[in-house]
C-alpha cells in the first residue's frame, strides 16, 4: 500500500517566533521591580496572601521563605504565564511577549483570556489601541492604584519598544 506524506512548513516572513517563547530578562526584571521581594507572607492590595515576588499559590499567613525559594517560585510562576501566552498562538516579537508575560503574571490567565487586550493582540499585535487596553487594568477592588498604573505604563512601553 502506498501512502501520501505531506510536510507542513510554516513560513514567517517577519522571523517572529510563534510558539514556545520564553520570557527574557526584561520580563523578569519588570516583574521583580513591580512585585518587590517580600520573604514573609503578606496580603497584597487585592487581599490575596502573597510571598516572594508576587507568588500566591499555597501561601499561608505565617509563611517565610528564603531569597532562593523566592527565585524558584518566580521561575515557576513565569513558566505558567509563558504557557498561557504561548497557548494563544500569538505572532509576537520578544518585547511584546515579555510585556504580556508580566501582564499575565499580575492579572492571571483567566483575566487575560477574556481581555480585549488579548483580542486586539490576536487580531493585530501592532495595533496602537492596545496601549489603551494595558491602561484599563489598574484597579484593585474598584480603586485605581498608582503602582498598577506605573506597571501598566512600563508593560505598555516594553510591548511597543523596538527590542
Amino acid at each position: 500500500m502506498t501512502g501520501l506524506y505531506f510536510t507542513l512548513m510554516i513560513v514567517n516572513p517577519n522571523k517572529q517566533r510563534t510558539l514556545n517563547m520564553k520570557a527574557s530578562e526584561k520580563s523578569y526584571s519588570l516583574i521583580r521591580q513591580f512585585e518587590g521581594l517580600r520573604l514573609a507572607a503578606y496580603r497584597c492590595p487585592a487581599g490575596v496572601w502573597t510571598i516572594g515576588y508576587g507568588h500566591t499559590s499555597g501561601v499561608v499567613p505565617s509563611m517565610d521563605i528564603t531569597k532562593e525559594q523566592a527565585e524558584a517560585f518566580l521561575r515557576q510562576d513565569i513558566v505558567s504565564a509563558e504557557n498561557i501566552v504561548n497557548a494563544e498562538c500569538l505572532n509576537l516579537r520578544q518585547c511584546q511577549f515579555d510585556a504580556l508575560v508580566s501582564f499575565v503574571f499580575n492579572v492571571g490567565g483567566g483575566n487575560f483570556r477574556k481581555s480585549t487586550l488579548l483580542k486586539k493582540a490576536k487580531a493585530n499585535p501592532n495595533d496602537n489601541s492596545i496601549m489603551d487596553e494595558f491602561l484599563r487594568w489598574v484597579y484593585a477592588k474598584g480603586v485605581a492604584l498608582p503602582g498598577l498604573q506605573k506597571r501598566r505604563l512600563a508593560e505598555m512601553r516594553l510591548y511597543f519598544s523596538e527590542s
